[in-house]
């Protein structure tokens, strides 16, 4: 009846028109009304445990990090900063959007915004000078999905806020896995552009190591700000929420002193960022209230058992996760789809034996598939826009799925030797 009342409310509200965070909000109060002997005074307890949740206040800051950085036009600096680094490498300046991806992702811990605002850099400068325009939206999808993954990541971070998991360790395990997947990227486009049809223009400059010097010189703020994000975390100085806060005060900075922010830019900055955290916040309060009832009701444990009963072992029941989430990213944007699934799938995985923090990293890839993927693929939609519509959602997609095999392959490699993830978490 539990799971009649679960998947019956869903659809009829998220088919009435209703907002996400209100279809699950109600949800779990018909749960808990119906089936909890009228429990609905844990949804207002849980609710007000995470609001006044202090960890949770890294979300709106690290949002707010990101508008900044999107809006003082550091990202141009930046790319162009590394463009001489990559000029005589297969691929040539395709490298420079995986590149500066990772290094925006560093601190931005957003996948819209990173595709955002290397895109608005990267696609006109390498259209110009004669690069395959579907091609170069494909690296920036791509490179956008490296936000999500690699630490500051918005999506680490609600996960371990809202599952208590710790947050230094996301974020210390998502490391290793996001410099690995932005290599395989980049030896694909090493490997593209060695076969087919030509997808970078002759090589006519004249790159020097004084050049490639230069420009890594130029960007040499940037590792300060990562230092005040990062670096704090790792060192044991700051939490999450206070390296965030750090994050914001070195930004404005770096904005007004070393890019274009203005006080005009900067106000615009801080709508944006609370606009979206609004959004989050309704969607985050639907999942604290679903997450009360299906725990109080024991759904998970009943559909693990359920599940049990057809012979899949723990394996076959991540695979099916695994499949359910690919289908769910075609439809939902990424943090919509976590903090909807998470209530259901983050108690099945760890009652099976998976790791929490594992889960968390694997869980984060599945959302990144979901970005590159239409017809909701977020990215895709960003990137059409900066390229004006002159590679439409259908190219971006074909451009796109290189990389996209690669985010579903590195998700199977790290099950099969989770200590990829897990191994720096250990000392």
């Amino acid at each position: 009846m539990s799971w009649l009342l679960l998947s019956g409310s869903l659809v009829i509200f998220l088919t009435s028109g209703a907002i996400l965070g209100a279809a699950l909000g109600l949800t779990g109060i018909l749960l808990l009304y119906f089936q909890a002997n009228g429990a609905t005074p844990l949804a207002i307890n849980a609710t007000w445990n995470m609001l006044t949740d202090f960890t949770l206040s890294a979300v709106p800051l690290f949002i707010f990090l990101g508008e900044i950085l999107l809006a003082s036009g550091v990202s141009k600096r930046v790319y162009n900063g590394l463009t001489p680094l990559f000029a005589r490498v297969p691929g040539q300046l395709l490298h420079t959007n995986i590149a500066v991806c990772t290094l925006f992702g560093a601190v931005s811990g957003s996948s819209t915004s990173t595709a955002a605002a290397i895109g608005a850099v990267g696609y006109p400068e390498l259209k110009n000078r004669g690069y395959n325009p579907s091609v170069v939206v494909g690296t920036l999808a791509a490179g956008g999905t490296l936000g999500l993954l690699i630490p500051p990541s918005l999506a680490l971070i609600i996960y371990g806020a809202t599952q208590n998991v710790s947050i230094g360790k996301l974020f210390i395990a998502g490391m290793l896995p996001g410099l690995l997947i932005a290599l395989a990227f980049s030896t694909w486009i090493i490997i593209r552009s060695k076969i087919g049809e030509p997808v970078t223009p002759i090589f006519k400059e004249n790159v020097t190591r004084s050049h490639v010097l230069n420009g890594l010189k130029e960007i040499w703020p940037l590792p300060i700000l990562i230092f005040f994000v990062l670096g704090t975390i790792y060192m044991g100085i700051a939490t999450p929420t206070e390296s965030a806060a750090l994050g914001v005060v070195a930004s404005i900075v770096l904005g007004l002193t070393w890019g274009d922010l203005t006080l005009k830019r900067l106000w615009l900055a801080f709508k944006h960022a609370s606009i979206m955290f609004t959004a989050i916040g309704m969607i985050l309060i639907g999942t604290v209230i679903l997450s009360q009832a299906v725990s109080l009701l024991g759904i998970p444990r009943a559909a693990v058992e359920t599940i049990g009963n057809f012979g899949l072992g723990p394996y076959g029941i991540l695979l099916m996760i695994v499949v359910v989430y690919i289908v769910l990213g075609c439809f939902f944007d990424g943090i919509s789809l976590l903090l909807m699934t998470l209530p259901i799938t983050f108690p099945m995985i760890t009652s099976l034996g998976f790791d929490p923090i594992w889960f968390g990293i694997i869980v984060t890839l599945l959302i990144e598939i979901g970005m590159i993927t239409p017809p909701v693929g977020l990215n895709l939609f960003v990137l059409s826009s900066i390229s004006k519509n002159e590679v439409d959602l259908t190219a971006e997609a074909k451009a796109s799925l290189p990389y996209w095999l690669i985010l579903l392959g590195a998700v199977g490699v790290f099950t099969l030797f989770p200590n990829i993830i897990l191994w720096f978490t250990n000392y």
